[in-house]
């Protein structure tokens, strides 16, 4: 499957990065891709894109990264909402909720002598 995905190639501490279209099982550090569709540079705050370019790799069936999905949508090069690309926060138990929802939370202790 074919992939729109960002590809960091700037120097250490200098993040810079392509927007390029991949198959999906190469690794993002691979360096192989099929196209750059444009570029990033969020140092300078620079975002450039091939537009045209994009939307014949969407129609044709190419999927889009969480990241550049959004950007996208910021660009009003595609139409729709963004994607919470944040993994979802699940919340801490504590030690009384792993017991059964019945009983009381000191009933299953036993007594301390």
């Amino acid at each position: 499957m074919l992939m729109i995905r960002l590809q960091r190639v700037g120097r250490i501490n200098v993040p810079t990065f392509r927007v390029v279209l991949t198959d999906s099982k190469n690794s993002t550090k691979s360096g192989k891709f099929l196209e750059i569709l444009g570029t990033y540079d969020p140092v300078n705050d620079v975002k450039e894109i091939k537009a045209d370019r994009v939307k014949y790799w969407i129609s044709v069936g190419a999927q889009l990264s969480d990241t550049v999905h959004n950007w996208l949508i910021d660009k009003k090069v595609i139409p729709g909402k963004k994607v919470n690309k944040l993994p979802k926060k699940s919340p801490i138990k504590k030690e009384g909720e792993t017991q059964a929802a019945g009983a009381p939370a000191g009933a299953a202790e036993a007594p301390k002598a």
